[in-house]
């Protein structure tokens, strides 16, 4: 067994597809074929099934994968720890952040770290906060960029506070609340709402100063990108709460300040255990203290 047949291996399951493989590992698919039987034998079982119309991983397969993967980042972690040795940062760095980051301009500062570790490979994936945390968690993130309630702490990683700030009513140009100063909450009880999922942190902050303040909204439109929903209030379907500097920066909106708004915080989560170089570089790079204690 080699890590070569494991790559082989995951990029199979990962592109249900031999063919697909091939491509990606730049290999004929006849070779990375022969590469995985090779392995299957080794290993007294089979790790996916084939049929003309799909592959898909046996419970065998499905058993092997965590370890595979576990051992190819080992491999990859091993390698950077030796070029770290010698003065230059390599490897890997995966990001994870909402899509209303607003306590840090993101895109700036990937390119700044690309500009000075350009032998590292960055990666880049947004979603809600709770699947953030685990993904940090469980590895699959060295960082994660989050907005979560005041109060709230993930719990199994290290985490700091960026900064915090209210929410304010985004609406259409034409819509009545367009040119008020400053609305409450009472008032925008009677608008339909777009807003994330519900059960989501996002949606949460929201959803608490409202229940707070005693009152109940009609969320009518339930999407998962901020894009989505700027585009639904530009049509005057409903109305939306976001952080005030993110709503600042989206075109043809208006932002109304709230009175009792939901407040938003920021924070950014990593690893309990000790961080990669690649990871270790981006930390120091936001100058943040690796050596919080996790919550």
């Amino acid at each position: 067994m080699d890590l070569q047949q494991m790559r082989y291996v995951l990029a199979v399951a990962e592109t249900t597809s031999f063919t697909r493989a091939a491509e990606r590992c730049h290999i004929v698919q006849s070779a990375l074929s022969h590469q995985v039987a090779r392995l299957e034998k080794e290993l007294g079982a089979r790790l996916f099934e084939r049929t003309s119309r799909r592959v898909r991983l046996t419970p065998a397969g499905e058993a092997f994968l965590p370890a595979a993967r576990q051992a190819l980042e080992a491999a990859e972690r091993a390698r950077a720890e030796v070029a770290a040795a010698t003065g230059e940062v390599r490897g890997r760095l995966a990001v994870g952040s909402i899509p209303t980051v607003a306590a840090v301009d993101l895109p700036a500062v990937l390119r700044d770290y690309r500009l000075r570790y350009p032998q590292v490979r960055i990666s880049l994936r947004t979603g809600p906060s709770e699947e953030l945390i685990e993904q940090v968690r469980d590895g699959r993130l060295d960082a994660a960029f989050l907005g979560v309630q005041p109060g709230f702490r993930p719990q199994g990683v290290r985490d700091q506070e960026l900064d915090h700030g209210q929410h304010v009513a985004v609406v259409a140009p034409g819509h009545p609340l367009a040119t008020e100063h400053e609305v409450d909450l009472r008032v925008l009880a009677d608008e339909v709402f777009v807003d994330f999922a519900d059960g989501s942190a996002a949606r949460a902050q929201s959803d608490e100063a409202f229940a707070a303040a005693g009152l109940r909204r009609e969320v009518a439109f339930e999407v998962s990108g901020v894009e989505f929903m700027a585009r639904l209030v530009r049509h005057g379907l409903g109305i939306a709460l976001l952080p005030a500097t993110f709503a600042a920066e989206l075109p043809g909106l208006r932002s109304v300040p709230v009175t009792g708004a939901p407040v938003r915080v920021e924070r950014l989560a990593w690893s309990r255990f000790t961080p990669s170089p690649a990871a270790s570089a981006f930390l120091a790079l936001l100058g943040v203290d690796a050596s919080s204690p996790a919550s």
